[in-house]
């Protein structure tokens, strides 16, 4: 084991600078991770791992190779991808092991990642067919949250965050079509990036609703999410979703955002949740944000959409012949989600297209007043016990405030925003329009900084400012009280101000 060099935390940017000065090799970081993940007391992590001499003599290579430099970005960063993501030399499974292929290539996010020098050390636990967000529907087990083992990690991306939180690795890969990245970052103190629609390839991915998937990016910075975003995406042809289009920009200063007001704030009664998303609008507030109350029942109504409408279908689609011939080995609530799609007919699916482009009309009406919301990533998080208890609707809860986002082309950017009295984590999320990733990322980086939540398992660590501080406004009489003060949509939205 490495004399203490390395912090508990393996962020991109100290890796780099360790390696520039001399102080470390990657072959040294490879020995460190394996070490780490041997201690690790978390043992449903990993559905597959690079084998250790595999994985030193990739370090080696890279080593041969030179120094870090502007060609790999990445040189010798250790990362992962979950198992519903094609890694050349291990199994795919979407921890289902009787759907396991061995895939011919990378899929192009991870061959993007590989070039620019970061090293594979394995693939993810993830819920079953990335269904469900509480990461306890795999065979492989259930990966726990890094505070407390009796929590759920949250999921579908689950081994992912937990391998970032844990120190495993410098980030990873999930994807997330209802939350699946941003939830299990809320429940492990990580960064969530989810990316525009289409911004990064998901050939090479087990499709979930192959019309709204991501590929999403954990990492315990906003700066090196949005590092590792840059350069695993780009327009794949291959890809029918995958599209291109022009970063829009944010205000710098006096940006307006959306904040829940008293009737519409949900937390199943987590007390702690609410004062902590409070607190969370009181200090993006304070970077210069003009908080105003809107309307949030479009979106709420679009989320529930999801799983309730035709995408239920769609799910189902990729997988009926394996269900026909496979559905006793798959997890319960995964069967009875995506098995129960079978009775959809195409009136329904049209019924459910309608009902979202109606849905998006009133969103845009709220956009008109807004540049961005700030909401809670989940509204509560739940013990592993209980959620097995009521695997259908616990689950549903934790997607409350995510499910919306692809339906209605949004990206997001889920940010730590501190910790109970209990010891547990809780989440916010930034959420706007599609191509406005850039802009989101930097004021992600920003709110997390004034947040002090520290980075993953390491709640003591100090977290970097942002890349480009944000202009402070002059003081004004704005606070976020969760009173509105009038408002063009209609009675009860506004700029929130003091009594």
């Amino acid at each position: 084991m490495l004399p203490k060099i390395l912090p508990d935390m393996l962020g991109i940017e100290t890796l780099q600078a360790l390696y520039r000065d001399g102080s470390l090799t990657p072959l040294q970081v490879v020995d460190e991770v394996l070490d780490r993940i041997a201690a690790s007391r978390d043992g449903a992590v990993w559905i597959s791992r690079v084998a250790d001499e595999t994985l030193r003599a990739a370090a080696r290579a890279l080593m041969a190779q030179g120094g870090p430099g502007e060609s790999q970005p990445l040189w010798g960063v250790p990362f992962a991808v979950k198992d519903n993501i094609d890694c050349v030399g291990l199994d795919t499974t979407a921890a289902c092991p009787a759907y396991a292929y061995r895939p011919e290539r990378d899929a192009p996010v991870v061959a993007r990642l590989r070039a620019a020098g970061a090293l594979l050390v394995g693939k993810t636990n993830l819920d079953q067919f990335a269904t469900g967000l509480n990461g306890t529907r795999s065979p492989y087990g259930a990966p726990r949250c890094v505070f407390d083992s009796r929590y759920i990690s949250g999921g579908s991306s689950s081994g992912s965050a937990v391998a970032v939180a844990s120190g495993l690795v410098a980030f990873a890969l999930g994807t997330d079509t209802a939350g699946s990245g941003r939830v299990p970052a809320a429940f492990n103190n990580l960064i969530g990036v989810k990316p525009t629609r289409g911004l990064l390839s998901a050939s090479g991915v087990v499709p979930a609703c192959r019309s709204l998937d991501c590929v999403s990016v954990l990492a315990i910075t906003a700066g090196d999410a949005d590092r590792v975003r840059r350069l695993a995406q780009g327009f794949d042809a291959d890809d029918p979703y995958s599209r291109q289009g022009q970063q829009r920009s944010l205000p710098k200063t006096r940006f307006r955002f959306g904040v829940l007001g008293p009737a519409q704030r949900e937390f199943f009664g987590d007390t702690r949740a609410a004062q902590l998303y409070q607190q969370a609008a009181e200090r993006l507030a304070a970077l210069g944000g003009e908080p105003v109350a809107f309307d949030f029942s479009p979106f709420s109504e679009a989320a529930a959409l999801l799983y309730s409408g035709p995408w239920v279908a769609e799910r189902l689609e990729p997988l009926r012949g394996f269900i026909q011939n496979h559905a006793a080995v798959m997890d319960p609530s995964v069967r009875a989600i995506i098995g129960g799609a079978r009775g959809i007919d195409a009136t329904q699916v049209f019924s459910g297209l309608y009902r979202l482009q109606a849905l998006r009309h009133r969103a845009d009406a709220e956009w008109a007043r807004l540049d961005l919301l700030l909401l809670p990533t989940a509204p509560t998080i739940y013990t592993v016990e209980r959620m097995l208890a009521d695997p259908l609707a616990l689950n549903s809860r934790l997607g409350y405030y995510t499910n919306f986002v692809n339906l209605l082309d949004c990206c997001a950017v889920a940010v730590p925003a501190g910790f109970g009295d209990d010891g547990l984590p809780f989440g916010v999320s930034l959420i706007a329009p599609a191509f406005t990733d850039d802009a989101l990322s930097n004021l992600a980086a920003a709110l997390h900084h004034a947040g002090a939540a520290g980075l993953g398992a390491d709640r003591n660590a100090a977290i970097p400012p942002p890349a480009a501080p944000l202009a402070r406004p002059a003081p004004a009489d704005e606070a976020v009280t969760g009173v509105a003060g009038g408002g063009n949509a209609g009675p009860g939205y506004g700029i929130v101000r003091l009594g």
